[in-house]
Formats: C-alpha cells, sequence, structure tokens
C-alpha cells in the first residue's frame, strides 16, 4: 500500500475549494498516519508548461505547506491528467510490487478522476478517502455537485473502494510496520 497525494500545489489548494477544511485535515492525518505505520507517501506535481502559472519554478508548483514532502520521500512530475502517463510512477510501483494505492488530492474530475481510473486499468485496487478530493465550481456543477458525483457515482464500486478517513486509517495500521 502506498499513498498517493496528487496535485496538492501551492497554486491551487486555497479556500476555493470544496469542504476546503476537510479536505485539508484529512489529507495531514492520511500523511502521519501513513508515516507512522510505515507507508509510503508519493506525491505527483502538475506541470502546465511555462507558459502558464502553474509550471516547475514557480512558488505555485510546490507542494501546500502543511503538505510537504520529507527529504526522501518521492515526487513525480506529470504534464497531463494521469499520475501514471509517462512519470515513472507505475513502474516504480511494479518494482516494489505495490497492489493497492489510495489516491488523495485535486481536482476530483480531471487529475484524481484520470489517476483512478488508469491505477484501476493497470490492475491496482484503489481506495478513496472522503473529502480527501477536492475541486472548484465549473460551468457544469458545483465544487460539491462534482465531488459527488464522482465520489458517490463514478468511481464507487467501480473503479475504486470509496471508504471513510477512519476506514482508509484502519487498512494503513494492518497494512504498515507501527514505529
Amino acid at each position: 500500500m502506498v499513498l498517493l497525494v496528487i496535485d496538492t500545489q501551492k497554486l491551487i489548494t486555497n479556500n476555493k475549494l470544496y469542504n476546503f477544511e476537510a479536505f485539508v485535515s484529512n489529507i495531514k492525518k492520511l500523511i502521519n498516519v501513513a508515516r507512522l505505520n510505515d507507508i509510503e507517501v508519493i506525491y505527483v506535481r502538475h506541470d502546465d508548461g511555462a507558459e502558464n502559472e502553474l509550471t516547475k519554478g514557480t512558488e505555485g508548483f510546490e507542494i501546500y505547506e502543511e503538505f510537504k514532502p520529507q527529504p526522501d520521500e518521492k515526487i513525480y512530475d506529470k504534464t497531463v491528467n494521469s499520475a501514471f502517463k509517462d512519470t515513472g510512477l507505475l513502474e516504480y510501483l511494479n518494482t516494489k510490487k505495490e497492489k493497492e494505492v489510495v489516491i488523495v488530492g485535486l481536482q476530483t474530475e480531471y487529475c484524481i478522476d484520470a489517476s483512478i481510473k488508469c491505477a484501476f486499468e493497470h490492475g491496482l485496487h484503489v481506495i478513496v478517502p472522503e473529502n480527501a478530493n477536492s475541486t472548484v465550481d465549473n460551468l457544469f456543477m458545483t465544487g460539491g455537485e462534482s465531488y459527488k458525483y464522482y465520489n458517490e457515482f463514478i468511481w464507487k464500486d467501480r473503479y475504486a473502494e470509496c471508504i471513510s478517513v477512519d476506514e482508509v486509517i484502519k487498512k494503513i495500521k494492518r497494512n504498515g510496520n507501527v514505529k
């Protein structure tokens, strides 16, 4: 089991996100529990390219301070929605024989959706903790509507095991090595 923290970058991790406080609190809790139980935490960052604000070398590109990676934790950069396309992440997970990923981060209908579906198609068991992914309002749905649509309808029992943070923590403790 690994915890994938996707696109929680300074530029886009802010109070415009649906259920922001719960989102931040839950991800912090999951990162802390994973670390305490020797479950690897892996970060993924999105790079929109040099002509955009969300690009390597800008302050906004870096991981949100409250989720800051430890020096020994891996960070993969991507240029498309999926955390698995041309990043080396899938190859790394395969060498470690990882079969289960907990996916958290941003944004629900973009990179989280693509990463969940790609992980599923690559044979990984995907776990999505409640209120640990988020998004903003778009032209068609509010952030809350997007969150509910994907977490409660699209992913649940199709692509992922969508469960409470407390249930995920129990799984982490069962799979980890308590220090």
